[in-house]
């Protein structure tokens, strides 16, 4: 049995909560789209890893290829899903490309849905998706990543009971320095400095911190249909 399947494994938060199951001597699966990332990733892993390290292509917003990894995977512990794609959906809703629009869509709630859809049957601990802040703090321009993270949300509450005993969770963080954010082409520093001195917690996220959010939900089994908020105090400022 493979302990832990993360789509979206080879970067950011994804990569973070790899190399912390691994640290525990997991079996780990990272899904991604490109090979060479995940090829460079578990080389990474592995210089440290007392766990086994696996790779896995995939796309989640493709049905064939979702429903083809879980057969080959088998009998998989938890899941835990990062992958997301911010090109292009920030800015004002007239201006944001609709291509755009449902290209995070896809990837974030039909992604997700297709992900509890082949779960069933091959999953027999918890499935942990990422939302984020967007869905509680929008600003005028993340208007469609607020939509998808609030929608997200939603789903995993109906994947809760539909998927019982199976736990299904959210984690939902604020500001993390990963590598999405160069898609953004914003000034991220400044940004940083400046949301870190309101935040409660005087600082922004890293990917860490949202590793041990993961894996505090995917063991404790009272945990399910939760969301659980890592975000620095931002959702209070």
């Amino acid at each position: 049995m493979t302990n832990a399947l993360i789509f979206g494994g080879s970067s950011g938060m994804g990569l973070a909560l790899a190399r912390t199951l691994l640290a525990d001597g997991m079996d780990v699966t990272i899904v991604g789209r490109s090979a060479d990332r995940l090829t460079a990733a578990r080389t990474e892993l592995e210089r440290t890893a007392r766990g086994t390290v696996r790779t896995a292509r995939a796309d989640i917003g493709r049905e064939q290829e979702v429903a083809e990894l879980f057969a080959r995977m088998g009998r998989v512990e938890h899941v835990a899903v990062t992958a997301a794609d911010a090109t292009g959906v920030y800015g004002r809703t007239a201006d944001v490309p609709t291509a755009a629009a449902r290209a995070i869509v896809e990837t974030k709630l039909l992604g997700a849905w297709l992900i509890g859809k082949y779960a069933a049957g091959h999953v027999t601990g918890s499935v942990t998706y990422t939302s984020g802040i967007n869905a509680y703090r929008p600003n005028g321009s993340n208007t469609i990543v607020a939509a998808a993270n609030g929608a997200l949300e939603s789903l995993a509450y109906g994947l809760a009971v539909e998927l019982a005993p199976v736990r299904v969770n959210v984690i939902s963080p604020g500001w993390v320095d990963t590598p999405i954010w160069d898609q953004l082409g914003m000034d991220k520093r400044a940004a940083f400095a400046e949301l870190a001195q309101r935040l409660p917690a005087r600082r922004i996220g890293s990917p860490d911190d949202i590793a041990q959010a993961f894996v505090s939900v995917m063991r404790n089994e009272f945990i399910t249909g939760t969301v659980l908020h890592a975000d620095g105090g931002h959702r209070l400022v």
